[in-house]
């Protein structure tokens, strides 16, 4: 684990929800050296496995800003990277951040970050009060159709927005990125040749559609860099693993997901 207090206030942040994917998947695509932006980042070239707190994108979020990333799959009291003050915790280790917030976003707002969000799944469309709950945390907001699960482009949508946001910003500003990318949730059949139905070969192929956009983004961030990154899944989803088709159950496939965090250094 990171030691937070080395980064926060001293870096930009970057948090990435790669929503849906399987840490199976991940990791397979990884060893199969099909995803290289990803493997050009990651802690040692290869994903964490780890437990997420939450088995759909709502409740993995939720408690995500509240500072429970996914967790290491092992036994034991893991300390967390970032967190929120309250009487009790026993994740609040002396590498964790500690913000006096009701959550990461706004704890992040008060020290100075320009919070931007770049929504992807339906609870960040800002076309409900429910999709609404998520980008009012952050200063900066954005969501249109093109960035949704049904749009085969939406992951080069989202990280030009990304981009665009980001370079908007003056430099003195310290910046909080959040980007749910869309691409991984279902459906996703249209990222792979031939396809017709969802199966986890669509899945794969979606994550390597993601991989490729994702290497121009790492590469425009490093030019204002440096950055302190999380990047992980926030569930799973099963196609007939034990009869089950989705998520928001308690199976493996669902729980299990992939997470890094790691710093990307700046370079001119």
């Amino acid at each position: 684990m990171l030691d937070a207090s080395r980064y926060v206030d001293t870096h930009d942040i970057l948090f990435v929800t790669l929503d849906t994917l399987r840490y199976d998947v991940a990791r397979d695509e990884l060893a199969a050296v099909r995803t290289p932006a990803l493997a050009s980042v990651l802690p040692g070239g290869r994903w964490e496995e780890r437990h997420s707190p939450g088995n759909f994108t709502y409740s993995a979020h939720a408690a995500f800003f509240a500072g429970f990333f996914p967790t290491p799959v092992r036994p034991g009291t893991h300390e967390r990277l970032l967190a929120l003050r309250f009487a009790g915790s026993e994740t609040i280790g002396r590498r964790t951040y500690v913000f006096d917030a009701p959550d990461i976003v706004t704890g992040l707002s008060n020290l100075g970050y320009h919070t931007i969000c770049i929504g992807g799944v339906g609870f960040f469309n800002k076309l409900t009060p429910l999709g609404c709950v998520f980008p009012s945390l952050f200063k900066e907001s954005h969501w249109r159709p093109e960035m949704g699960v049904t749009y085969p482009d939406a992951p080069h949508v989202q990280l030009a927005e990304s981009i665009a946001a980001v370079e908007r910003t003056p430099p003195a500003r310290r910046v909080f990125l959040f980007l749910n990318v869309s691409a991984i949730h279902q459906p996703n059949w249209f990222y792979l040749d031939g396809a017709r139905d969802d199966t986890i070969e669509s899945h794969a192929a979606a994550l390597r559609m993601v991989d490729y956009c994702l290497s121009n983004l790492f590469d425009r961030l490093r030019r204002r860099g440096p950055w302190l990154c999380v990047i992980c899944s926030d569930h799973g989803t099963a196609y007939g693993e034990g009869g089950y088709r989705g998520h928001r159950v308690a199976h493996p496939v669902v729980w299990t997901v992939p997470y890094a965090e790691f710093v990307l250094e700046a370079h001119g």
